[in-house]
């Protein structure tokens, strides 16, 4: 169903969906997923999907709301544990991946989904410890994540890592968040290509706007002011005019394309950064 809401300028038009009823596939059957990220948004419809089809999910987040995902699986009859953790913190991605690995003998699969911009505006008006926050927000958990898991990986002979990364790469009012995940970006080849040999696959999803409505922990609990909802207004107005759709994704299409990236159907892709923009390229 699609509905339309102004902002400013620009009408946005969403697609809102149902639930996504349980996969006739089981694609991740006897698998073990980490997600990162998992309390809200993407990361959360990930989980849903993921453990809808066999796996059993980890859900690592720093937010204790992470609990409610896990007992809401676990009731529909999925297997799911929550790790807290802050994955910003190289210790406690280690930690972290390390007790996920313990659960089953093994990681199948990583999904590093953590990231997004804190603040939006022209790059002249970031102070050096904003610069610095939206690079530990939106780089450093993937590098640390990766870095965690290899080892892992490594000793099981294989596994599959999709990492989460922006379309906003190509984009106003956000450079220290796109930096960021140019970084991601780059990562992803760089792995993809030194450990394919070692049967591990590294892909990334760009996802464009995507609505995952109210979020319950905003990146940035600080209200706008006029100027920077004008500033945020471009991002929606730049977003809307460069994808072929005219529309902000949802939740499960970022899901569905990280799915098929983390699965075995995927085999013969590595390396990979999948626009999921409704056409933009980023």
């Amino acid at each position: 169903m699609a509905t339309t809401q102004k902002t400013g300028k620009k009408t946005v038009t969403k697609t809102t969906t149902k639930a996504a009823p349980q996969s006739s596939r089981l694609r991740f059957t006897g698998k073990t997923a980490v997600i990162t990220g998992a309390a809200q948004g993407i990361g959360r419809a990930v989980a849903l999907a993921m453990a809808g089809e066999g796996a059993h999910v980890v859900l690592l987040d720093r937010s204790k709301i992470v609990l409610e995902l896990r007992d809401e699986l676990l009731a529909a009859g999925h297997r799911a544990t929550a790790l807290l953790g802050d994955v910003e913190k190289y210790e406690d991605c280690k930690q972290a991946i390390t007790e996920a690995q313990s659960l089953d003998g093994r990681i199948d699969v990583l999904v590093n989904n953590v990231g997004g911009t804190i603040w939006v505006k022209p790059f002249e008006h970031y102070s050096e410890e904003q610069i610095s926050a939206e690079i530990n927000r939106s780089l450093f958990p993937t590098l640390w994540c990766c870095h965690a898991v290899l080892p892992h990986m490594l000793a099981q002979g294989g596994g599959s890592i999709v990492n989460v990364s922006s379309t906003a790469t190509r984009g106003i009012h956000r450079v220290p968040y796109s930096a960021a995940k140019g970084g991601v970006n780059a990562l992803t080849v760089c792995l993809a290509f030194e450990y394919a040999q070692q049967g591990i696959r590294v892909n990334a999803v760009a996802p464009g706007g995507t609505d995952v409505g109210p979020r319950r922990i905003p990146r940035n609990a600080e209200s706008m002011s006029e100027q920077e909802r004008t500033w945020y207004q471009a991002i929606v107005d730049q977003t809307l005019d460069v994808s072929f759709m005219k529309r902000y994704g949802t939740p499960d299409e970022q899901a569905a394309a990280i799915l098929f990236l983390a699965s075995d159907e995927a085999s013969y892709i590595t390396g990979v950064t999948l626009p999921v923009a409704g056409g933009d390229l980023g």
